[in-house]
């Protein structure tokens, strides 16, 4: 198989980026665009929620590589140009502002669009957390107010209500789930790290569904449960999800359900493929599909991509990951964990606040986790898991 000629990615965050940089490592000399709707350069989002958040980094600090690293990327980097329209045919992608950019390759890499509770946008007050744009905002209003709610006990939820309490305000955080980040690590996890949050001050209405906004003037007052019971706000971060950002894909042609629906080489038509966040693919090593939502994810799908849009044929199986830093837990979960598992500790003590634990769903281990245990969960993940990752990253010819 030839080199494309050319290869177009829309979205330069942290997958997008990746598949570029790891086309250049592998030799390729082609030309080389990478679009995006954001105006700034190329960040992480990780640290939005946190050292961003908090006001202990810069926003320059988040930047993916320097202005240097990317005038050595060779490519033409189109920032603030919303993709509005995609012809898989021609690899042809049309721009908010009429702008048509194509290539011979093209990979999509816009990631996720957060969800919005009825009636947010019309209030002053109240934020997503998705973009840096969107931190900044969050930051802004924090330093001015003492009450924060945050709707969503997931990861998101989590990890801004952590921040938030550590900056000194008075937090509550809301959430239809029994406990925190129950759906990803299940009850036993969830309960220790709704303890951790407890001890710090944080208040948790969880199992409460959230009914809407009050405000006043335009501006935010409080969250309305179901149940009747008001909490104050003078800040409202909703954290409740996201979805694929797919809404300027219709009428492509492309398969889309839970995400672009992608083989396992992550193909979603000829020549066309998708990475990261929005990418559904077919994982060979479980036999079942996959759309992951983590920054590990993100840079390790982009080898396999480059490699199959320079001539591999290249399924891409790797072993889940994703971390979370609330205070002081660092929290690190390997394969699928699930709230559906059996979990069993392997090393170390919950009392001592340091253990390693292992999933498991029909005597098979299906996922392994540390708790501030980062050395022994990668070893657990080897021993309990390496069977699943059955290909070798790409290396060139």
């Amino acid at each position: 198989m030839t080199a494309p000629g050319s290869v177009l990615v829309v979205g330069a965050s942290a997958a997008g980026l990746s598949t570029a940089e790891a086309l250049r490592r592998h030799g390729y000399q082609g030309r080389l665009t990478l679009l995006d709707a954001e105006r700034h350069q190329p960040y992480d989002r990780p640290p939005l929620s946190k050292q961003v958040l908090a006001g202990a980094w810069e926003p320059s600090r988040a930047q993916l590589r320097t202005h240097a690293q990317l005038e050595a990327l060779q490519a033409e980097l189109v920032l603030g140009e919303p993709a509005v329209v995609l012809d898989v045919a021609a690899r042809a992608v049309t721009t908010a502002s009429g702008r048509v950019l194509r290539g011979d390759a093209l990979v999509i890499a816009t990631g996720l669009t957060p969800c919005r509770l009825p009636g947010q946008d019309g209030l002053a007050g109240v934020h997503v957390l998705r973009g840096l744009d969107d931190a900044l905002a969050l930051r802004q209003d924090l330093t001015a107010a003492e009450r924060l709610v945050v709707v969503g006990e997931g990861v998101l939820g989590a990890e801004t209500a952590a921040t938030a309490r550590t900056m000194g305000l008075d937090v509550t955080l809301a959430g239809m789930g029994h406990t925190l980040l129950g759906d990803q690590l299940g009850d036993v996890v969830g309960t220790m790290l709704a303890r951790t949050h407890a001890e710090r001050g944080v208040r948790l209405r969880l199992g409460a569904v959230v009914e809407g906004l009050t405000g006043a003037g335009g501006r935010v007052t409080g969250v309305r449960l179901a149940t009747g019971e008001l909490l104050p706000a003078d800040v409202v971060v909703v954290a409740i999800g996201s979805r694929p950002a797919t809404g300027w894909l219709a009428g492509s042609g492309l398969t889309m359900t839970d995400g672009i629906e992608c083989d396992s080489r992550c193909r979603a038509a000829e020549g066309v493929y998708a990475v990261g966040d929005v990418a559904s693919w077919e994982h060979e090593g479980l036999g079942r599909r996959l759309r992951l939502e983590n920054r590990t994810n993100a840079t390790e799908q982009a080898q396999v991509v480059a490699a199959n849009i320079l001539g591999a044929d290249r399924p891409y199986t790797p072993i889940p990951y994703f971390w979370t830093d609330q205070y002081d837990v660092k929290i690190q979960a390997h394969g699928l964990p699930s709230a559906a598992a059996e979990v069993d500790i392997a090393e170390g003590d919950p009392a001592q606040h340091r253990f390693a634990a292992r999933y498991r769903q029909g005597g098979q281990v299906t996922g392994v986790l540390g708790w501030n245990m980062a050395k022994q969960v990668r070893v657990l993940r080897q021993q309990a898991l390496g069977s699943w990752q059955t290909t070798q990253p790409f290396a060139p010819a």
